[in-house]
């Protein structure tokens, strides 16, 4: 690539190309074996004499910096570039000087994913290896034949108009959720999903409602854009709506399969929840997240469907049905926010990355998507259960199962022992190759456990079960000789 050197008021011509390199091999930005521009092409860029690069590269061959081969070109010397350090940044000292706004010092980024355990029991991933790679590949190259006969400009910031199409046709099947394709937004995810829901509705110390124990990015995301966060709990029929602070501009909940806890919210819940948010002029935010895999009981109508005055703006994501590497979610949006969404989706990125999208609407339209989700879920019923099996029958004197029948994650109260008590025992599991998630119970002693089967081969559970039965045996008995 063009090395940039930059002469503008300097003098010594050679000296100032000769250091600029040589700097840029010490630093690592000029890596050992890379080319350099030829003489005559770099003389021309920087608009000197082709003698005035000569010398200056001559220098670097005398010290050792470059090698050159007759024929060939001068390249950084092996013994240099990335073998030493990288210099340290002259904007350093600089940057720890500038202030931030105080929201960023309170948020963590996300722990690495558990990609070494070999038994991963991580919650919100599905399985890659079920992923249909000929047939997306397949339907990739056909969306990048039909790019070839685009202009390539920019395009609506609401998404790619077939993909829309698809989307609510498959919505409206799959989920009965009811929206035209101008109510469906594509976006880069869920949380840019929710991003552009608080851009539209939230000002600065407005009250957003999330549930407790929740969706910690979602809760961050509020906080950083300047709404107040109230945590409502949740109980067996998911959020209690009577403990809805009246203020609240958004609510948001995930009532087909609760975040962390699981349980879905029952029927006479969810039409609380809508009277109260027609009462106190709220919008609910629902975020169905995987709801695709069910694997017992009887679908409830999402918040969506059972709203009759447009106050619920409902969000899916193609993360847990096919990867999250792929970043496609979407938003479905009452007719009254759709223009103002529109809008935010435009200043945030424009719009989401056109091949992804035009590849997803062929996979959805020729029945592709509906195919894999019906094999996937086969997979998953039959590792929900064993999972659950597997709980109940050896881990009973240490946790409390809630029960759930949806999605790709289970969850649990330990009955005995703070967070600190199972923060240690996912450590130790760790060591042994299982990979568990812990959570707080916000307001209680106790602490939860989240376990996912979307990552781990089904032939693997008992194992890793048994695995982290050892662990918490052996914490137990440590902490009773402690005491």
């Amino acid at each position: 690539m063009a090395f940039h050197i930059s002469l503008v008021g300097r003098n010594d011509l050679s000296g100032e190309i000769y250091r600029q390199i040589r700097q840029a091999i010490l630093d690592g930005r000029l890596r050992p074996g890379e080319r350099l521009s030829p003489t005559r092409e770099l003389a021309a860029a920087l608009a000197v004499s082709r003698s005035t690069v000569t010398v200056a590269y001559e220098s670097l061959l005398a010290e050792g910096f470059a090698r050159s081969h007759t024929g060939a070109g001068t390249f950084v010397n092996h013994q240099f570039g990335t073998k030493r350090p990288a210099s340290k940044s002259r904007r350093s000292a600089a940057a720890r000087s500038i202030r931030v706004r105080a929201v960023w010092e309170t948020i963590a980024l996300p722990a690495p994913a558990f990609r070494a355990a070999r038994f991963d029991f991580d919650a919100g991933h599905p399985d890659a290896s079920l992923f249909p790679h000929r047939a997306w590949r397949r339907v990739v190259a056909s969306a990048l034949r039909s790019r070839e006969r685009a202009d390539g400009v920019y395009e609506a910031p609401a998404g790619n108009w077939d993909l829309r199409v698809a989307i609510a046709r498959h919505i409206g099947v799959s989920r009965s959720v009811t929206g035209a394709p101008a109510d469906v937004i594509v976006t880069n995810g869920t949380q840019q999903a929710l991003d552009i829901i608080a851009r539209v509705l939230v000002e600065p110390g407005d009250i957003v409602a999330v549930e407790k124990p929740g969706y910690v990015p979602a809760k961050d995301l509020f906080r950083a854009l300047g709404a107040r966060i109230i945590g409502v709990p949740v109980d067996s029929e998911g959020l209690v709506v009577e403990a809805l602070p009246a203020e609240a501009r958004v609510v948001y909940v995930t009532p087909s399969h609760q975040f962390p806890l699981g349980m879905a919210m029952s029927l006479s819940r969810r039409h609380a929840l809508l009277a109260w948010a027609e009462r106190n002029n709220a919008v609910i935010v629902e975020d169905d997240y995987d709801s695709e895999f069910r694997f017992g009981g009887r679908p409830l109508e999402p918040l969506q469907t059972l709203d009759a005055t447009g106050r619920v703006v409902y969000v899916g994501t193609f993360s847990k049905t096919l990867l999250p590497a792929l970043r496609l979610a979407f938003m479905v949006v009452p007719p009254s926010l759709r223009e103002a969404a529109y809008k935010a989706k435009f200043v945030t990125d424009w719009h989401t990355a056109t091949t992804a999208q035009d590849a997803l609407a062929q996979f959805i339209d020729e029945g592709a998507f509906a195919r894999h989700i019906r094999r996937v879920s086969r997979i998953y019923s039959e590792r929900h259960e064993m999972l659950t099996a597997e709980i109940k029958r050896n881990f009973g004197d240490y946790l409390d199962l809630v029960p759930s029948s949806t999605g790709l994650h289970v969850a649990a109260y330990a009955r005995r022992g703070s967070l600190d008590d199972i923060d240690a025992i996912a450590s130790r599991a760790l060591a042994l190759g299982v990979a568990i998630r812990s959570f707080p119970l916000e307001g209680k002693p106790q602490a939860g456990i989240m376990l996912g089967y979307g990552g781990i081969e089904t032939t693997r559970i008992a194992e890793g079960m048994k695995r982290l039965r050892r662990c918490f045996d052996e914490h137990m008995a440590r902490r009773r000789k402690a005491a």
